[in-house]
């Protein structure tokens, strides 16, 4: 089973497991937009991430933090998230995937991530996967280790997701 876990935004992260082990992390891949130099989602090549994670058989999910608008955010970066949010979900019809859909306290709530800093997520990675430390090395980093928890939610509760869909 190969599960796709996606932290939404443009300094989000994409997890890719195979079953229990991670087989690959990616920065969300961002390109500049306009002479102002703003990031916006590179669709190309988010595509062609998806695209070559697919099993062949179907036995591929895709899994995204669900999101929402926040106090205090500004109305142009609310507008820019929620862009974002909206081509992964449209990336997704397009080739035909299961995508499933988690709220951060959710997930945080089974690694028992809640009130913890946002740090804590990519410590709680590299307790449960060794290996991966030298590619979570830096602070920004965090947000792939959320979409490796993102991934591993949907692993751990699958049957919960397939209650979902009934």
């Amino acid at each position: 089973m190969r599960i796709i876990g996606i932290d939404p935004g443009l300094s989000g992260g994409i997890a890719i497991l195979d079953d229990l082990k991670i087989f690959d992390v990616y920065d969300m891949p961002i390109m500049s937009e306009g002479k102002k130099n703003k990031n916006q989602l590179n669709s190309a090549q988010l595509v062609n991430i998806i695209k070559k994670n697919i099993i062949p058989n179907g036995d591929t999910f895709l899994i995204v933090e669900q999101v929402s608008a926040m106090p205090g955010q500004g109305v142009t970066s609310m507008f820019n998230f929620g862009q974002t949010f909206g081509s992964i979900k449209g990336i997704c019809a397009a080739l035909n995937l299961p995508i499933f859909f988690v709220r951060p306290a959710k997930w945080k709530k089974h690694f028992d991530l809640i009130n913890s800093s946002k740090d804590a997520s990519r410590t709680k990675v590299i307790e449960m996967y060794p290996s991966i430390s030298p590619r979570l090395s830096k602070k920004k980093d965090v947000n792939k280790a959320d979409a490796i928890l993102i991934a591993r939610y949907f692993r751990d509760c699958r049957a919960q997701f397939n209650q979902q869909t009934k």
